[in-house]
């Protein structure tokens, strides 16, 4: 009789970058805004988040759920173009 080949198991290690948890954003985190409790959909540098006037309780990354991020982009919009015409000459 022929033993049969056990059938195998893909196992995920943590640190896997295939594993579609990763990131702070993927596993949940809050919107990093004073007084917003709202699951975060970016994560933006503090310095771009503190360009656009928003206060944050963070350090290192901001966090921004939809509405933030609309704001923020909105807000920088001004000074993105600006930049360009800047590079253009």
């Amino acid at each position: 009789m022929i033993p049969l080949a056990k059938p195998s198991i893909m196992v995920q290690h943590f640190d896997d970058p295939r594993d579609p948890r990763l990131g702070k954003v993927a596993k949940g985190v809050k919107c990093s805004v004073v007084g917003c409790k709202e699951d975060a959909v970016r994560s933006i540098s503090l310095e771009e988040v503190s360009r656009a006037g928003l206060k944050t309780s963070a350090s290192g990354r901001g966090y921004l759920c939809k509405n933030h991020y609309k704001e923020l982009k909105k807000k920088l919009k001004k000074d993105k173009q600006i930049e360009q015409w800047r590079m253009k000459r």
